[in-house]
């Protein structure tokens, strides 16, 4: 089944999320920039993550950091939807731990992407 949406429903989806995303936060936590408007990943993150194994799809999950902002966090996930998620055991090092699970993401804002409709007010 493909996913895929029309570009007008896209900026339809982002100029609605735009106009509202401080209104859904209790009042402590607006205009923090909590909610970002996008978040931009590396082809080859997300490569590494296709190449896992058992991967048919890619998940993203939300997750908040110390300063209460939320990330997309992004995992391999199999035919079964089970997250791929590697070895879990004492003898892996950091780094193998690391290739898994994808979360440095460069978040809008601070540096946001060029204009397009996606992310234009009146596009």
């Amino acid at each position: 089944m493909k996913q895929f949406i029309s570009l007008q429903q896209g900026v339809a989806m982002t100029q609605r999320y735009r106009a509202n995303k401080e209104l859904i936060l209790d009042s402590g936590f607006r205009n923090k920039n909590i909610l970002s408007l996008s978040e931009t990943f590396n082809r080859a993150e997300i490569e590494e993550l296709l190449s896992k194994p058992g991967c048919t799809a890619i998940r993203i999950y939300y997750g908040m950091d110390e300063d209460k902002k939320v990330h997309a966090i992004l995992v391999a996930s199999d035919a079964n939807n089970a997250d791929i998620l590697g070895p879990t055991n004492s003898a892996t090092t950091e780094d193998e731990e690391d290739d898994w699970i994808v979360e440095t993401g460069i978040r809008c804002p601070v540096v946001c992407p060029e204009d397009s409709p996606l992310n234009e007010d009146n596009p």
